[in-house]
């Protein structure tokens, strides 16, 4: 495993990021992700390969996520082995703190989620989406104030445009509290549209990008057409892909054949080239998926491969914010 600094601060993280939403109790909403018993190889496969960050959300199976990560890391290795970050801001429960990003909402938030977590802190502590709702001002605050007690050691933003984080970056900058050092973005192959702005932001800020979705739902880890449980059962993916995707698909296929190794290797290889990159988040629902991405390191894409990947593509709506 490669590790690097996140953004601008002296957190070391893994190259690849263990994604936990498929990690919590089945839910209707999501049926395809793994209770606890099934999810344990995972955890234990992470470890084993030297994958120290660990992602969830308090909306994960509503709070399980984080209570079988919790256990996980009780169970496999020692806190003070892995870089836990989670997320806060989509709606847990009804009322004024159920959601959003206002200073009781995060307040009573961060502590159910160290609850959950059986924590004393998190490494990394996420705004799920922008709230327009609640002044940006109240919401660096807040989220300075869980650092400064120590439930946090940094922060991070997610989905949002490019304007809506660079107001909550230049609040913080303002008063001298804490800032963002990465931010979660929906980024692949088939979704290229946060490198008209977003990336050049986070650059210039020495902000890190953690990728989620980087194999699309899968679709970029096998041929055009083949379905898993997850991509035949997740109804919030099937809004972000449609067949514009068939050629990108195709050319991924055809540069894993003349590697050798698998397709989800080449896809994150491709983004694992991205300066401004530092982890994708990989959804791993076995162990071999694992596997497969920290081989994904030591792949080298020249550049006539970098142009046949991306070539394809064609530009399209933003989605996930």
């Amino acid at each position: 495993m490669d590790y690097t600094s996140l953004g601008s601060s002296d957190l070391r993280v893994s190259r690849i990021a263990l994604g936990c939403m498929g990690l919590a109790q089945p839910t209707d909403r999501h049926p395809w992700t793994l209770d606890e018993d099934t999810a344990q190889p995972i955890f234990r496969r992470a470890v084993e390969l030297g994958i120290t960050l660990w992602d969830t959300a308090n909306v994960y199976g509503h709070g399980t996520s984080e209570e079988i990560l919790g256990r996980a890391v009780r169970r496999y290795t020692r806190r003070e082995e892995v870089v836990i970050a989670t997320k806060v801001g989509l709606p847990m429960h009804e009322g004024l703190t159920g959601s959003g990003l206002s200073r009781q909402a995060i307040m009573e938030q961060i502590d159910a989620s160290l609850r959950r977590l059986g924590t004393d802190y998190v490494d990394v502590y996420q705004v799920h989406r922008f709230d327009p709702k609640t002044p940006v001002e109240e919401t660096m605050e807040a989220l300075h104030e869980v650092v400064a007690a120590g439930k946090a050691r940094f922060l991070g933003a997610s989905s949002m445009a490019a304007w809506q984080f660079a107001k909550m970056q230049h609040a913080a900058q303002l008063q001298s509290w804490t800032a963002f050092v990465s931010m979660q973005n929906q980024y692949s192959l088939v979704q290229r549209e946060e490198e008209r702005e977003m990336f050049g932001l986070l650059a210039d800020q020495a902000v890190s990008s953690l990728t989620w979705c980087p194999l699309a739902s899968g679709r970029l880890a096998r041929p055009y057409g083949q379905q898993t449980s997850r991509s035949a059962n997740d109804q919030v993916g099937k809004h972000f892909f449609d067949d514009a995707d068939h050629a990108i698909i195709d050319a991924v296929q055809t540069v894993a054949n003349a590697h050798d190794v698998t397709m989800a290797q080449v896809a994150l290889a491709w983004i694992l080239s991205n300066p401004v990159v530092a982890a994708p988040i990989v959804g791993a629902t076995a162990p071999h998926h694992l596997d497969d991405a920290a081989a994904a390191l030591k792949v080298t894409l020249s550049g006539q491969e970098h142009v046949m990947l991306t070539a394809p593509y064609t530009p399209r709506q933003p989605t996930g914010y």
